[in-house]
């Protein structure tokens, strides 16, 4: 009871950060979160998973968005040798960050999924998904060895996610929308494989489409939202392959 107890204040905290926005602490607080559940062999419900989602996406998402400025800036009136170091700086903390959620995911939440019979439910492929968007990210900016073998890792995790989406959520599932629309992403931006890319969106936006008046009222805004985004992507990429 009392480690019980000590979990909902850690989630009091984390909702608290997160109006706040303050996204470190949020880390934080979920992190200690997801190893309290870990050790009682629990599992987290869907506003923890949920929570846990939005910390380290905002966390990694502001780092992103510095090493990009870094990346493709126009720093005339500084030293190079100074914007190499201020961009190795973001690296490595990216990596860190990445690194953490990484293991939360395959060290423990993944873990008790496999032990039990929820062989391929949503939170499975939430995980998957989650693991497959964070090696990504570690993709954007690894090079040599480690690059190729985090596009190996983001490649395989998406497509275990796919299989498992494919089994159990229906075409419309945001989650399942979410995925497609981030491994076709990954296909055009990371792997560098843009027919590939293009298949897998049209697939799937053409799924959800077919499926579409099986929406529920709960679901219809997100999964509209994410088939705009499909569709869009769509678009750029073949005009683009087009202009080529």
């Amino acid at each position: 009871m009392a480690d019980s107890k000590k979990s909902n204040a850690l989630l009091d905290r984390a909702r608290l950060a997160e109006a706040a926005e303050r996204y470190p602490d949020m880390c934080s607080f979920m992190k200690q979160v997801v190893l309290d559940h870990s050790e009682r062999s629990e599992k987290l419900d869907v506003e923890a998973r949920n929570l846990l989602s939005v910390a380290y996406k905002n966390v990694v998402g502001s780092k992103r968005s510095s090493w990009r400025t870094l990346t493709s800036g126009n720093f005339n009136e500084v030293k190079d040798e100074y914007v190499t170091k201020y961009k190795v700086l973001v690296e490595k903390e990216l990596k860190a960050i990445c690194k953490e959620v990484l293991s939360l995911l395959t060290d423990h939440l993944l873990t008790q999924i496999k032990d039990s019979d929820d062989q391929g439910g949503e939170t499975k492929v939430f995980y998957l998904k989650m693991c497959g968007d964070y090696y990504r990210y570690l993709s954007e900016f690894t090079t040599a060895d480690e690059g190729e073998e985090n596009k190996k890792q983001t490649q395989e995790y998406y497509k275990d996610a796919m299989e498992a989406a494919k089994k159990s959520l229906p075409e419309t599932h945001p989650t399942r929308l979410g995925l497609a629309l981030n491994f076709s992403v990954c296909y055009y931006e990371i792997l560098k494989k843009p027919d590939e890319a293009c298949k897998l969106a049209k697939e799937a936006f053409d799924a959800a489409i077919e499926k579409l008046d099986t929406l529920n009222d709960s679901s219809y805004k997100d999964s509209t939202l994410i088939m705009q985004l499909l569709r869009d992507n769509l678009t750029l990429w073949t005009s683009e392959k087009e202009d080529h």
